[in-house]
């Protein structure tokens, strides 16, 4: 049995690429979304924000002049691609799956109704969230800590590449050292990297305990449901 009864997973653009970090790979698609079945057996409902690195850099164009609010647009349009991707992954293992996003692309997914959102995650189904908040200057960090609040999450889980929030960079610093539990103010004096400031003061303000975890073994997201101990816990 999980401890959670609904849980909102954000996950990272890279999840949807290859090796390389860039583009819609199924292959990778479909790891996940067997770790999205695994993790539904707990009898947990399962809600989801996904990022759009692998397809669009905002921070590259701003770079180049180009105005914040176009390439946070244009962020938000991609992780509907994302979304979408992800959708048809789950759909084809027989997970029923709903895509709401926060810009209405009707043709393609259902606008976000927080209601309804809740209605579908009752049922049973999956909700992927897309298009961050619908508006720019913000992460989908801080739309996920968005949606999480929304839908009455009971944890927000943020799948990273390392398995824990770390002192310094553990891929630069060999002897960096992870911590199990870590309040929100530690958090935010640290200046951690796997969330935005935004995203851990909202959670922070609404008591929302956040779990960074590892994507990695294949079975990872099925313990963090669980509530193994598998990654850095951040509370009040």
């Amino acid at each position: 049995m999980s401890p959670y009864k609904r849980v909102l997973l954000k996950l990272s653009g890279e999840f949807m690429a290859n090796e390389t970090g860039y583009g819609v790979d199924p292959v990778t698609i479909d790891q996940v979304s067997e770790q999205i079945m695994g993790a539904l057996q707990y009898n947990v409902e399962i809600a989801i924000v996904i990022g759009a690195g692998n397809i669009w850099r905002g921070s590259n164009a701003l770079a180049r002049g180009m105005e914040q609010a176009t390439a946070d647009y244009m962020g938000m349009v991609a992780t509907v691609i994302n979304a979408i991707a992800l959708q048809d992954s789950l759909e084809r293992m027989g997970v029923i799956t709903r895509v709401q996003t926060a810009i209405e692309m009707r043709e393609v997914a259902e606008p976000y109704i927080r209601r309804r959102a809740v209605r579908h995650l009752e049922k049973g189904r999956v909700v992927i969230f897309g298009a961050g908040t619908g508006n720019p200057y913000f992460t989908t960090d801080t739309a996920a800590a968005l949606r999480a609040m929304e839908i009455g999450a009971d944890v927000l889980l943020k799948a990273t590449k390392v398995d824990g929030v770390y002192d310094k960079d553990p891929f630069k610093y060999p002897d960096a050292v992870r911590f199990e539990r870590l309040s929100y103010m530690d958090a935010l004096n640290m200046g951690v990297q796997v969330m935005d400031s935004t995203a851990l003061t909202l959670c922070m303000d609404n008591k929302l305990p956040l779990m960074v975890f590892k994507m990695q073994p294949p079975d990872s997201l099925a313990r963090a449901i669980r509530g193994e101990p598998i990654g850095t816990i951040v509370t009040c």
